[in-house]
Parts: structure tokens; sequence; C-alpha cells
């Protein structure tokens, strides 16, 4: 582990104020790089300053662009370009971390801007985007920029080998896996009870496909309820439930950390069954962390996660009907049911923070000494500078 003081910057594209599995993992990471004692700035797109956390640097408003099967929020530009510029000079970084620099984004802007020891982490998992294929002229010399590249999935690597055919080391979103563990469980969310949770209005997350599946397991487990948390209007979606089955449904709205600890605790199963555009699932990290038994679509990255259905039961991805099949196998089998549970907290601790980390601090020592060897070879030699770069494709 890296035991000098560092002082590292970290680029989050993506609108610091919607909830989303970047801006979590940036969090996390950042604190836990200033709980080991580094110096730590983030720059982020922002609405406004009031409740950004003291290490956060607001880049400015993002806007509001359709991507990968959801609304991402971003910030591109000139004025952009010269607060990130800005933010550069002022930190004096000895690393940037810039979270998916392959998109529009004031990560792809701060790669074009610095110069030294660069490390970017690629989250989406993707198929082929339009938007790639009319800007990979210009990614690919900001790509060829970093010193090292992570992916979290093999998913989101393999989307970034097809994208711009460059590799990446695979390390996994990170999760504080005992907070997770200390989950108390609630009456309220108790029963036989279904938890999901995710920006439910999103067609991608999947609840559509809950909702479809509901008059099956409700036909076997009459007692069933669904609990949803997460950010959205319920309203349409209530309209869209068969009215003898409303009284199933519970909207919570958006939860804390802890009542989300809380919740998968207490809930008998917690169902994940996104249609696509997922490259990892912190979420079923979490849920397997906190001891719940999870039931989630066959996507490759779920699959992968899961182990192929060893940590966690896996459902055709958009069959409503298998999906009720599996839930309602789940809800008549208690051992079935521990045993799932049992070996997902296990498998759980390997995406805990202390052990993410660890791989990550490697990277950056990696990134770092790199950099200073492209440095010092590019006075005499400027050819080295490229061949440092694309040392690891060899």
């Amino acid at each position: 582990m890296l035991t000098k003081k560092l002082r590292i910057g970290i680029v989050c594209p993506y609108g610091w104020d919607t909830p989303g599995g970047v801006q979590n993992h940036v969090r996390d990471l950042a604190e836990f790089l200033m709980s080991a004692g580094h110096d730590v700035s983030v720059l982020a797109p922002a609405i406004d300053d009031a409740h950004l956390p003291a290490y956060v640097v607001n880049a400015g408003k993002p806007i509001s662009i359709p991507y990968n099967g959801a609304v991402a929020r971003i910030l591109f530009g000139p004025i952009a370009f010269a607060r990130v510029r800005q933010w550069i000079a002022a930190g004096d970084f000895d690393i940037l971390h810039l979270h998916e620099p392959a998109i529009p984004s004031i990560s792809l802007l701060a790669c074009w801007a610095a110069e030294g020891a660069m490390v970017g982490t690629f989250h989406a998992a993707a198929k082929h985007q339009k938007v790639i294929y009319a800007i990979g002229p210009i990614l690919e010399p900001a790509i060829e920029k970093l010193s090292a590249r992570i992916a979290v999935s093999e998913a989101a690597r393999l989307t970034l080998t097809n994208h711009l055919e460059t590799d990446a080391v695979v390390i996994p979103n990170g999760i504080y896996a005992k907070r997770y563990a200390n989950g108390e469980p609630q009456e309220k969310w108790s029963g036989n009870t279904i938890g999901f949770i995710g920006r439910f209005e999103e067609p991608r997350k999947g609840l559509q496909v809950l909702l479809a599946a509901l008059p099956i397991i409700a036909r076997f487990a009459p007692d069933v309820r669904v609990l949803v948390a997460g950010p959205g209007d319920p309203k349409e979606v209530e309209e869209s439930i068969d009215p003898q089955l409303r009284h199933r449904f519970e909207f919570l709205g958006r939860i804390s950390e802890k009542e989300k600890a809380d919740f998968m605790s207490s809930v008998t199963l917690y169902v994940a069954p996104n249609t696509g555009g997922e490259s990892f699932g912190i979420i079923l990290a979490e849920a397997l962390a906190s001891g719940a038994c999870v039931v989630a679509s066959d996507i490759p990255a779920f699959d992968s996660l899961l182990g192929g259905g060893e940590f966690g039961a896996l459902f055709e991805s958009e069959n409503p009907s298998d999906l009720a099949k599996v839930v309602i196998e789940l809800l008549r089998d208690s051992d079935k049911r521990a045993g799932l549970s049992g070996k997902g907290r296990e498998h759980a601790q390997i995406f805990d923070w202390d052990v993410v980390a660890e791989q990550i601090f490697s990277i950056y020592e990696m990134a770092l000494v790199g950099a200073q060897e492209i440095t010092l070879s590019s006075e005499n030699r400027p050819w080295n500078r490229l061949l440092s770069r694309d040392g690891d494709k060899k």
C-alpha cells in the first residue's frame, strides 16, 4: 500500500446531486483515501454548492443527455474546460484519477488538459454507441495519455476493448462491507417481502418486469409485499399496477445509507430485474454484504458478480414468468435462501474497500513510476514516451 502522502485529484463526470453508482464509487474512494492520510480533491458537476462535501469542487451545472439507456447529467464545453484546467493547476496533484474518460465529460477534458500520472476507470458496459463512433478519432489520443486503465468488470473491459481497442485491469467497485453487515432488520420491512432499490422510472432498472411477475407470485404467496426504494414519482407506476395488487406495493422514496443497510437486512428477497446497461451492480454487492438473498436478471454483469448463480439466484432477463418461478421457489424454501445468503455474504468481502483500495493503490504506484519514466525519457528520446504509454498493451 502507498505510504507516501499524495495529492490526488479525482474527476467524477456525472452530476454529484444525482444518485448513481459512479458517484457513490467516487465518494467512497475519496473518503477511503482521505482516511488513509492522502489529500484528495474531487471535481464534479453539481447544481449548487449547498450540500457538497468539503472535498468536492463544483465544475458547473450539468446538462442531461440520453446515454446507455438512461439519462446522464454531464458537463462539457469551453467554459468547463477552463474550470478543469484551473482546478488542475491549483491542485498540483501527484496523480489524477479520471472516471469515464471515454465520454464527453469533464473527465475527458481533464485527460486533454493534464500531463503526468493519470489513471482512468471505465464503468460503462454497453453496445456500440453512436457517440463513440463520432468522437473516436479525438478520444484515442486522449486515452493514450493515461498511465493506467481500470475497468470495474469484465463487461466494462470488453466494452473498452471493443470501442477503443485498448485494454484495462479489472478492479471491481468497492463497498463498505461491514456497514451493510451491521444492518438492523426492521419489522416494518420484514415478512414475506421483496425489496427493490433504484431509479424505478428508468426502464432499464426493470421494475416493469417485477410488476409483470407479481400476479403469478401473489397467486402462490398471497401475503407477499413489494417494497420499492429510490428516487422518482410513483404515481405513473402505481396506475399501471393491477388495482387488486396495488395494496401489495409500497414506495419508500429515497432512503439513507443506514436505512439501505437495514432495508436489505430485512427483506426476504432482494430483486434486481435490470434489463441491461449495467457494468457491475454495486447494489448487488451491498445486498450480498447485508446477508440478503439476491435474485437478479442474468445480464452479463450480474451473472459474473453472482458467480453464475452460486452466490445469488438468476432468472432469464426480461422474462417475468421465469422471475416469478425463481421467486416462488425461494419464498417456499427457507434453507435454500439461507444457503445463498451465507455464500453471498462471504463472497461480498472481496468487494470491501480494504481489498479494492489495495488494488487501486498498486495501480497508482505503477502510474507514478510510469509517468516518471516518461518524463525522464522524453527529454532526449521522444519516441520512448509513446512506447511507455503503450506498455500495457504488449
